[in-house]
């Protein structure tokens, strides 16, 4: 009997000091404590027609914000943003293993949009994932690469969102599933030192930073159960993905391996990306070409050349076949079974 209670007195003192240890090296506290807020600063972001025209130049283009935070003309090649409502929000996910996450309006409307936002407010927000209210936003929306952007950018952004006609649309709260819900609140980081624009010694290092800011992995490349990169994947393609007809589709490989697109070359990559065809193939506009064909060229070359450097990774994709299970990403998509 006395080794009994010593046994379930052990077992009483080094199970919760596991778990605690457990918890520390997986999911972090947070989601019991609650996201990491920063107090809103008191800064003021002046207009000027270089911040307007640099901000229209990252939320048309680089950011692709328009992609999330508005509805689309799917009768237009590349299914713009509709002009009417544009960047008023939109529904982004309905699952029922997730919940339903809806795209915030952004246009300056002071009731349903950021108009009575502050500066800092709308700057917390996009680079560090905290709303208004202090909630942790769902990471649909790219905080965690976002705030790699300058201190310089993220001014043109705020200050060119400012300027967008004022749309009133109410846009309903998200409703997330538990335990998602709580996991969540583990993802926000304040950013509380100053991002300077970097420079970068090669095309190939731009080409990185451009491509980390515009998510491109985001897509092209599959997490696993908790959300996380597979990084035997990099932009080896496997996600799935709804296009706008609710379709789903898969994204495909962007590496240089057979199974990738080892055929490009920097003039047919940014012929492809400016008219949404490779030959006679249409790209379906769940890649938002659409909007990233604005970047100039010397942008879109270095995004190849980052890509262009990229690993080799043999993953066969084929959105025109029957989708099957994939042993390597461990989603069905077309030509999964080939893989190995």
């Amino acid at each position: 009997m006395r080794l009994f209670k010593q046994i379930v007195l052990l077992l009483i003192v080094t199970i919760p000091v596991l778990l605690a240890v457990a918890i520390t090296f997986t999911i972090g506290w947070r989601p019991f404590f609650g996201a990491r807020v920063r107090p809103v600063a008191n800064r003021k972001f002046e207009s000027t027609p270089a911040r307007l025209e640099r901000g229209s130049y990252l939320v048309n283009g680089l950011l692709n914000c328009m992609y999330c935070h508005s509805d689309h003309d799917t009768t237009l090649p590349g299914a713009p943003a509709k002009i009417e409502g544009q960047a008023a929000g939109r529904l982004l996910i309905s699952d029922l293993r997730v919940g339903t996450v809806y795209s915030a309006n952004i246009t300056p409307d002071r009731e349903t949009g950021v108009g009575d936002w502050t500066d800092d407010e709308i700057a917390r927000a996009i680079r560090e994932g905290i709303g208004r209210s202090g909630r942790a936003l769902f990471p649909v929306m790219p905080y965690d690469r976002f705030r790699h952007m300058s201190d310089d950018d993220l001014a043109a952004v705020v200050v060119y969102v400012r300027s967008l006609p004022p749309v009133q649309h109410s846009v309903p709260k998200p409703e997330i599933k538990f335990p998602i819900s709580r996991l969540v609140l583990a993802m926000p980081e304040p950013v509380i030192e100053p991002v300077r624009d970097p420079d970068f010694p090669t095309p190939r290092e731009r080409g990185e930073h451009l491509a980390l800011l515009a998510n491109c992995s985001g897509c092209h490349t599959p997490i696993n159960g908790f959300g996380e990169a597979k990084e035997n994947l990099t932009f080896a393609g496997g996600n799935p993905l709804k296009d706008f007809s609710g379709k789903q589709v898969t994204s495909l490989n962007l590496t240089s391996d057979a199974s990738g697109i080892p055929y490009y070359d920097e003039a047919t990559f940014i012929k492809t990306i400016r008219t949404g065809q490779i030959g006679a193939r249409k790209i379906n506009p769940v890649m938002p070409w659409g909007t990233y064909r604005n970047l100039n060229d010397d942008d879109l070359k270095a995004i190849f050349a980052f890509i262009h450097s990229l690993k080799p990774v043999v993953h066969k994709i084929d959105n025109t076949v029957a989708a099957t299970m994939c042993p390597v990403c461990g989603n069905e998509h077309g030509l999964g079974d080939t893989n190995h």
